[in-house]
């Protein structure tokens, strides 16, 4: 049976919890080392990786696929999901607070004004135009305009 968080979703720290508990009652703690634990992680990317194998391009929402699809591409990316937050747990890191710092960096690495529509990676930007101040707002260099 599945539960949920009173504001009716599930959260990291349910699967946090969750998934502490399922391996302390199977005394599966002396088995989940950092190392384990990733390499089981990277072996369910391989199963995920697996169920795109050889499709090309799959559009948003997969209409073609039939519901078992769904349903299996769904419980290789619950196995996925449920490795990561059990590796940040063992490593003592806060999955959701390192994602949401994260977020941040990267609104920082690629702006809005200089990344939009662009696939290109942050070291192919053309940053030297701008900086942005401690806020993150992008200004203009002392470079520009002779000023």
């Amino acid at each position: 049976m599945t539960e949920v968080s009173e504001g009716g979703g599930v959260t990291l720290d349910d699967l946090k919890k969750k998934m502490a508990d399922f391996a302390k009652e199977r005394d599966w703690d002396q088995f989940h080392s950092p190392r384990n634990l990733l390499l089981a992680l990277v072996g369910e990317v391989g199963e995920l990786s697996e169920i795109f194998q050889w499709k090309g391009e799959v559009p948003r929402g997969l209409p073609d696929w039939k519901e078992e699809e769904k349903q299996h591409l769904g419980e290789e990316l619950s196995d996925v999901l449920l490795y990561l937050v059990r590796l940040s747990d063992i490593c003592g890191v806060d999955l959701g607070e390192a994602a949401l710092r994260k977020m941040e960096l990267n609104a920082l690495k690629y702006p809005v004004k200089l990344c939009k529509g662009s696939s290109k990676k942050h070291n192919q930007i053309n940053h030297h135009n701008h900086n942005a101040d401690n806020n993150g707002v992008l200004t203009k260099s002392s470079s520009d305009n002779g000023v």
